[in-house]
């Protein structure tokens, strides 16, 4: 299947739709709808699904687990097994599964549609519960209606999205990982605190009557759990948690012993009477990694972590949880930190704000950077932390984490703003040093082996660290909210890291061809301001990226390319009429209308010949081009009233 999706109802009649039976093995993809009426008006998100179902296929895509679990010693591996099961499995993509009101069929009741589209949506339990693997399809695809980038941290945000990812998460199947695919080269396994720190009741839902139908059932959550809405007496908690004896729970050595769960269900109370039983405040987690609690850290650090309130973390205190105690990476209580509230209990301990940990080089702000939410961020810059720390370890300033993990973190973008308005370098350069350095160097060993195609993510964000600026990771990762902020800032586009990868480089080699015209603009504009004719070069950048588009490619992207071309050249050099009849002529005549909707566009820049106006070079190439639908006319108009 090839190009836009097409809908339930067009499948059933072409008989592409198969009834689900137990001996199926089969791939739910979760998305983010692109449009109201259409999950994917253009088939840019199933183009990346097709490619990387292809590629999972045949073994050329590696997935890896985040790096963060990779660094607490997690694994996670998608066997030749699961890549067998594949190519010989099914999908469930809403578009295709579920009847739909706005795509259904000639002559079928609009009443009836929606009462099996009704019957299908309240059975999504069941196909997730059915589906032996979980995808969440989150590449940067702009959504048609809202005009506003969509990717993984907002799919994430999305209410139904969310229900689809705990269902999974709570169901009964043996394996309950999600893999998350953000382009054509990059799929990983999902990190555990992204889905539990990310509730359905928070979530965002188009329709708010859906959320009505779930506020019932939060109400009633804790009756329906029986469970008590407040602190528990002693009794209570024993039999809630299934502890004999008060003594039993405070000595207990298991991964939930009695005071894990008196920390994760915020009972201070309970937390007094266990310590005053004998358990140990300084406990250390073991057992809880699927989780994203990992192996080490202390019962204080899991309360900082589980965005437990302000009041736990000063009662584990004041029973002398060590604020200093430090897990096998370095890093304190500090950098796990939640919101301003645990932020000031933790200061108040006299917890130090710019110590930087050993091995790894992290800073309590650039610890958080990584995973708090910018009200915390904000709040650690008014306690002075240090913005441009001396690296070492994995050689990242705290801007550089902040981009680096922004995906699934709502806050990332104004976390980056706040850094930046205090100063943070925006060209700072990662310099990893000890193992981190020849770790690195050991991965761009076997990159170059192997190739790129065939690294894993890890391998290639190891191999690309050295040297590596904040544009460079925002490329890399392809957020174009970042892309665009760091350049405001004042980032340099044409700062290699030490293997020589320009941002358009790390962006092109990871899927990201929607970040190029951004940077080309930056690089473009460069090369005007100072003066620089040396375009040749740039020339061959450009052209070199229009013919690596794949054939699928959207109207919009290559558009995108011929409109910077277009306007960054007439900034360097006014443009002829005899140049837009080459341009034209070297197009391909897929790319044409493209390419006039761009000169239409490049008014501003454009310059045509002897008295020859740009509006009359603009008909004269569409009558030529044989450009004279109302969409082209349109274009053609434009052009000459703003002349």
């Amino acid at each position: 299947m090839e190009g836009v999706p097409e809908s339930h109802d067009r499948l059933k009649q072409r008989g592409l739709l198969h009834e689900w039976n137990a001996s199926m093995y089969t791939i739910f993809v979760s998305h983010q709808w692109l449009g109201r009426k259409h999950p994917d008006p253009t088939g840019e998100q199933v183009s990346v699904l097709r490619t990387t179902l292809k590629r999972l296929i045949d073994g050329s895509l590696m997935i890896d687990l985040d790096v963060v679990s990779t660094t607490h010693g997690q694994e996670n591996r998608f066997t030749p097994q699961t890549r067998q099961q594949v190519e010989t499995g099914f999908l469930f993509f809403d578009w295709f599964a579920i009847p739909q009101i706005t795509a259904r069929a000639e002559g079928v009741n609009e009443e009836v549609t929606k009462s099996d589209a009704a019957r299908a949506v309240n059975s999504i339990p069941a196909y997730v519960e059915a589906a032996s693997l979980f995808i969440a399809l989150v590449p940067f695809v702009r959504d048609r209606d809202r005009q506003e980038w969509c990717s993984y941290t907002t799919w994430l945000a999305r209410g139904w999205c969310r229900a689809e990812l705990w269902l999974h998460m709570l169901s009964s199947k043996p394996d309950t990982s999600v893999i998350l695919v953000t382009s054509v080269t990059e799929a990983k396994f999902m990190f555990p605190l992204d889905w539990l720190e990310n509730t359905i009741d928070s979530g965002d839902f188009t329709v708010e009557e859906d959320r009505e139908a779930f506020r019932f059932y939060l109400a009633r959550r804790s009756r329906m759990l029986g469970q008590n809405r407040s602190e528990r007496g002693l009794q209570d908690f024993l039999d809630t948690f299934h502890f004999a004896s008060l003594e039993e729970a405070a000595t207990d050595q298991s991964s939930m012993n009695g005071l894990m769960c008196a920390v994760f269900s915020s009972d201070s109370g309970m937390i007094r009477e266990l310590v005053g039983s004998r358990a140990d405040v300084n406990w250390r987690s073991h057992g809880l990694g699927k989780a994203g609690y990992f192996d080490g850290q202390t019962v204080l650090i899991c309360a900082a972590k589980s965005h437990q309130p302000a009041p736990v973390l000063a009662t584990l205190i004041e029973l002398h949880a060590d604020v200093h105690a430090t897990i096998a990476n370095g890093s304190n209580v500090l950098p796990m930190v939640r919101s301003p509230e645990q932020l000031e209990v933790v200061i108040r301990a006299r917890a130090d704000l710019n110590k930087i940990t050993h091995p790894v080089g992290n800073t309590p702000l650039g610890g958080a950077c990584g995973m708090a939410n910018s009200e915390t961020i904000a709040a650690l810059l008014r306690a002075r932390c240090n913005p441009n720390p001396p690296v070492f370890g994995h050689g990242l300033s705290p801007l550089h984490s902040a981009i680096f993990f922004s995906r699934g973190n709502l806050s990332a973008l104004k976390s980056v703003e706040l850094l930046l308005e205090h100063g943070a370098n925006v060209n700072a350069i990662a310099a990893p040093t000890g193992a981190f350095k020849w770790g690195c160097q050991a991965a761009r060993v076997y990159e170059a082996v192997v190739g790129t195609s065939r690294s894993s993510f890890r391998t290639r964000c190891f191999a690309l660290l050295p040297g590596i600026s904040p544009l460079g990771i925002a490329s890399f990762i392809g957020d174009p909210d970042l892309v665009q902020l760091l350049l405001d800032f004042g980032a340099d586009s044409s700062v290699p890291n030490t293997r020589g990868d320009l941002p358009e480089d790390l962006a092109t080699v990871n899927g990201h061809l929607h970040l190029l015209p951004i940077l080309l603009y930056k690089m473009w504009t460069m090369y005007a301001l100072t003066g620089t004719v040396g375009c040749s070069a740039v020339n061959q950048t450009i052209a070199a990226m229009l013919s690596a588009l794949p054939p699928d490619s959207t109207e919009a992207l290559i558009q995108g390319v011929w409109w910077y071309q277009l306007f960054l050249e007439g900034a360097v050099r006014p443009w002829r009429l005899s140049d837009l009849r080459d341009a034209f002529e070297g197009a391909p005549q897929q790319s044409q209308f493209s390419l006039l909707d761009a000169v239409a566009r490049a008014r501003a820049v454009l310059v045509a010949d002897s008295g020859v106006t740009l509006g009359d070079a603009v008909v004269t190439i569409a009558s030529e081009t044989n450009h004279t639908g109302p969409e082209e006319v349109q274009h053609v108009a434009y052009a000459a009233a703003l002349l």
